[in-house]
């Protein structure tokens, strides 16, 4: 089952205060989740990725088979894709636990314009807005 995947994260400084958002939709683009949750203090680009990993892993729970993971995030998307090296040892930790909870599932990795991921990111920051 093909699930489509928008994720995103952010920090109101770097670091300061992180959250990401989660959208979810079946292959004909009807919704089937929208989450957000709060991190605490931390990086933009471990707030990313931490929201491409629980987007995965939501994925994954609701039955998908392929996934598309789409995100606004051009470095994550290339050094997920194998484009880019990562250089940081904790996103590479991070990296490692995605490529973990992706075996057994074909996944493509999208870069879009922020504007197209506009539900992701209005629920990274509901959940920086509301520490949840």
């Amino acid at each position: 089952m093909l699930l489509r995947v928008f994720t995103d994260g952010g920090s109101r400084g770097n670091p300061w205060e992180a959250g990401i958002g989660v959208y979810i939709t079946d292959k004909e683009w009807k919704a089937l989740e929208r989450r957000y949750k709060y991190l605490g203090i931390t990086t933009n680009n471990v707030a990313e990725y931490t929201g491409a990993l629980y987007g995965i892993k939501r994925a994954r729970e609701l039955g998908a088979t392929q996934i598309e993971l789409s995100m606004d995030s051009k470095l994550v998307i290339e050094q997920l894709s194998g484009n880019w090296k990562i250089k940081n040892e904790y996103l590479k930790q991070l990296a490692q636990d995605i490529k973990y909870h992706s075996k057994g599932l074909e996944i493509t990795y999208n870069w879009i314009p922020r504007e197209q991921n506009s539900i992701a990111d209005e629920l990274s920051n509901k959940a920086m807005d509301k520490k949840i």
